[in-house]
C-alpha cells in the first residue's frame, strides 16, 4: 500500500484519532513482503492494516513480524490474504467487507431497477422512438432471485422486501432452511426452481469450488424469455460462452459487474451487445467511498487497542463459505 494510497484510505482526520499510543508505518505492501525494507518495518509492527493489493502473509514474512497480533483488512475478501500460518500463529483477522458491502447492495439494486423495467433491452429495440405504453415492463410484484445469503445478498433481500414494488424474493443457499428464509423474508428454493421462477437473477455467492460454473448453460436456458441476469460476486460462477449466447439471441439480458476472464478479451461479443452492461468490478467501495474502508480499519484499530470485540472479525471457518 503506497503513500498515496495510505492517505486516500486513512485521511489524516480519521488518523488522529487512534491518538499518539499508536504509530502507523506505511508498508510497501504492493512489493515482496519478505524484501529488507518491509522487514525493517514488520519487525516491530503489531497491527497489520493491509488493502487489496497486499500479497499473501506467509510463513516467512510473518517470521519477520514475531510482535505481530493482529491483522486489519481495509477491504473485502480476506482469502487471496490469509494463509494457514496465519491461524496457526493465534493473530485475529478483521475485514472492512461489512464496509464494502454497502456500495455494492446500492449497485446491486440499481441493477434490478433496470432489470424490472427492462430498460437495456429497451432502449435497445427503441433507439430513436419511444416504447407504447403496453409495451413498457415494471417493478411492482417482479420476482427477484437471489442465489446466495451472503452479507451482500442478505442487505439486498431486506431492501427488496422494504421497497414499495413488493418484489417477490426468492433465495437459494445450501447454508438457509425454510425458516431461516421465511425470517428474511425469502421463500427458499433450489437452483433450478429459483431460475425457472424469475424475472431477475442476482449472484451473491463466494467462488469455491462447487460454486464454478454455477450458472452452467442449463441453468441459464431455465431464466424466463426476458429476463435479466445480475452478477456482482464472481466471474467464475457464470458460464460465460453460454451467457453470451443467450443474451446475443435477445432472449436475456445482464448486468455484469465481474465476468470470467477479468476482464474480458476486446472483441468478446458481451462487450459489444446493447442488451448487456459489462462495468470494471466498480459495485464496490470506488473513489470517495474507499473512505468507509479507511474508518471502518481505523475504529477496529481502536477496538483492538481498547481490548473490544473485533466487529469485523474472521475466523478460519469463515473461508469455505465467504468470497
Amino acid at each position: 500500500m503506497g503513500a498515496e494510497v495510505v492517505e486516500r484510505v486513512f485521511p489524516p482526520g480519521l488518523r488522529a484519532r487512534l491518538g499518539r499510543s499508536v504509530r502507523l508505518a506505511p508498508v510497501p505492501l504492493t512489493g515482496p513482503l519478505d524484501g529488507p525494507g518491509a522487514a525493517e518495518v514488520l519487525a516491530g509492527t503489531e497491527i497489520l492494516v493491509t488493502g487489496w493489493s497486499c500479497p499473501p502473509l506467509t510463513p516467512q514474512v510473518l517470521d519477520s513480524a514475531p510482535r505481530l497480533r493482529a491483522v486489519v483488512h481495509a477491504a473485502g475478501s480476506v482469502r487471496p490474504l490469509v494463509t494457514d500460518a496465519v491461524w496457526e500463529r493465534g493473530l485475529l483477522v478483521s475485514s472492512a467487507a461489512d464496509a464494502n458491502a454497502g456500495p455494492v447492495v446500492a449497485f446491486t439494486l440499481a441493477a434490478v431497477a433496470f432489470a424490472a423495467k427492462n430498460a437495456l433491452a429497451t432502449a435497445a429495440r427503441y433507439a430513436g422512438a419511444w416504447p407504447r405504453f403496453h409495451e413498457r415492463s415494471g417493478a411492482d410484484g417482479c420476482t427477484v432471485g437471489v442465489i446466495g445469503a451472503s452479507r451482500i445478498g442478505r442487505r439486498v433481500i431486506e431492501a427488496l422486501r422494504a421497497d414499495p414494488a413488493g418484489y417477490r424474493v426468492l433465495l437459494c443457499d445450501p447454508y438457509v432452511d425454510e425458516a431461516g428464509a421465511a425470517r428474511l423474508g425469502a421463500e427458499l428454493t433450489d437452483l433450478a426452481g429459483l431460475c425457472r421462477r424469475s424475472a431477475v437473477v442476482s449472484v451473491h455467492a463466494p467462488e469455491l469450488p462447487e460454486t464454478r460454473g454455477l450458472l452452467s448453460a442449463g441453468m441459464l436456458r431455465l431464466i424466463p424469455d426476458g429476463g435479466t441476469l445480475i452478477n456482482t460476486a464472481r466471474g467464475s460462477l457464470v458460464d460465460t460462452e453460454a451467457l453470451a449466447a443467450e443474451c446475443a439471441g435477445g432472449r436475456l439480458s445482464a448486468f455484469l459487474d465481474v465476468t470470467e476472464p477479468e476482464p474480458l478479451p476486446a472483441g468478446h461479443p458481451l462487450l459489444a451487445l446493447p442488451n448487456v452492461l459489462v462495468t470494471p468490478h466498480i459495485a464496490g467501495a470506488q473513489g470517495t467511498e474507499v473512505e468507509r474502508l479507511g474508518r471502518f480499519a481505523v475504529e477496529e484499530v481502536e477496538r483492538f487497542v481498547a481490548g473490544r470485540e473485533l466487529a469485523g472479525r474472521t475466523v478460519r471457518g469463515d473461508l469455505s463459505r465467504v468470497a
